[in-house]
């Protein structure tokens, strides 16, 4: 009976302090920003009810879930020093219970805000990131363009698509060129002066066409004025790419990851650091909630002050940790799904040498 009145003290306190430090944190990261883009807004005249509904209300939980483990790491110390400078966990542990047991209702907590972090960034923030994104693009960023020239695209394996240009507005390339190409032999061609995407078909329709084919019994051209045909291409390959990945919900981004293998193209290391991301989030929780009770157990004679500053050192630790891998994962350096995981693993570590050496 005295574990689970000590189980639901521990639980209450801990998931409470949590939710503090994050609205704490979040209203000084949203006051910050407001600053800097508030002549944005004023240029732009965005209405108020957009600023505070379409953007803030969505940019809250965007900034929860990317500092989740600093927050977490932050709670965890500040609420178990505090409790530590009063003596309740001496109290604790000479009752009979182990260090072990005093540990698991901090990891029933952090269970509980990882799985909820795991929904959140699965369903739930993508469609908030969405809503975001649009009001950014309409009243912060520059007006997207598509500038690109001698556009070069892998649309599927051995098939290669190629645009002089592209116009966004009208959805019409110019001087498109598909060759399907096996090892070093070209097998077909198919040019055309342009190519137009016409949404109520779904298909593209191809303007002042050439076919070229070309097989063991030799070559064969055929022409045309227009026709319509299915490519796997889309509009949406020309449009802004601003934090896209962010807008995908898990079986989004998962489509999204093998579409782009299926077209052999560049820029994956981008989506799946997102997609693996996505899973290692809540096993940092679980970790750094484990370090933080470790090293904030004992009563310091140094005050709960140096303990609190001890665990945003680490949590910042594990943060640049993490951006240095993010960074090396996109490099294309080492295998990204390592990359990703590697602070986690090295945290682990860290945790069960602190677990096992610091005196509690």
């Amino acid at each position: 009976m005295r574990f689970k009145i000590l189980d639901r003290y521990l639980i209450k306190n801990f998931l409470i302090t949590y939710v503090f430090v994050a609205f704490v944190i979040v209203l000084i990261i949203c006051m910050i920003d407001y600053t800097e883009k508030v002549d944005d807004f004023l240029d732009k005249k965005a209405p108020l009810n957009e600023i505070l509904i379409d953007y803030y209300l969505n940019l809250i939980p965007y900034w929860i879930n990317y500092i989740s483990p600093l927050m977490v790491f932050i709670a965890t110390v500040f609420f178990t020093s505090r409790i530590a400078a009063r003596t309740e966990i001496i109290a604790m542990l000479s009752s009979g219970i182990s260090f072990g047991r005093m540990l698991l209702p901090y990891m029933v907590g952090a269970s509980v805000l990882g799985i909820l972090t795991f929904i959140q960034v699965g369903w739930v923030l993508p469609k908030a990131n969405k809503i975001r994104n649009s009001f950014e693009k309409t009243y912060v960023k520059q007006e997207f363009y598509f500038s690109g020239h001698n556009v070069h695209i892998t649309i599927a394996p051995d098939v290669y698509a190629y645009l002089e240009s592209y116009n966004t507005t009208s959805k019409t390339g110019n001087k498109f060129t598909m060759e399907t190409i096996k090892g070093t032999k070209l097998l077909q061609k198919f040019y055309a002066d342009k190519i137009v995407w016409q949404p109520k078909k779904g298909k593209w329709t191809l303007q002042n066409y050439q076919i070229r084919t070309l097989d063991s019994l030799g070559e064969k051209l055929s022409r045309g004025i227009e026709i319509d045909t299915t490519i796997n291409l889309s509009p949406k390959d020309f449009e802004s790419d601003y934090n896209l990945f962010e807008t995908f919900t898990l079986p989004e981004l998962n489509n999204y990851i093998d579409l782009l293998k299926s077209r052999g193209a560049d820029g994956l290391e981008v989506y799946l650091i997102e997609k693996y991301i996505r899973f290692t989030q809540p096993f940092a929780i679980l970790i750094l909630t484990a370090i933080g009770v470790i090293v904030s157990a004992r009563k310091s004679r140094r005050g709960v002050g140096w303990q609190i500053a001890l665990g945003f050192m680490l949590a910042f630790i594990y943060i640049l940790f993490f951006l240095l891998s993010k960074g090396v994962a996109e490099a294309g350096t080492i295998n990204t799904l390592f990359a990703v995981w590697l602070p986690n693993i090295v945290f682990s570590c860290i945790g069960l040498v602190l677990y096992k050496t610091l005196p509690r």
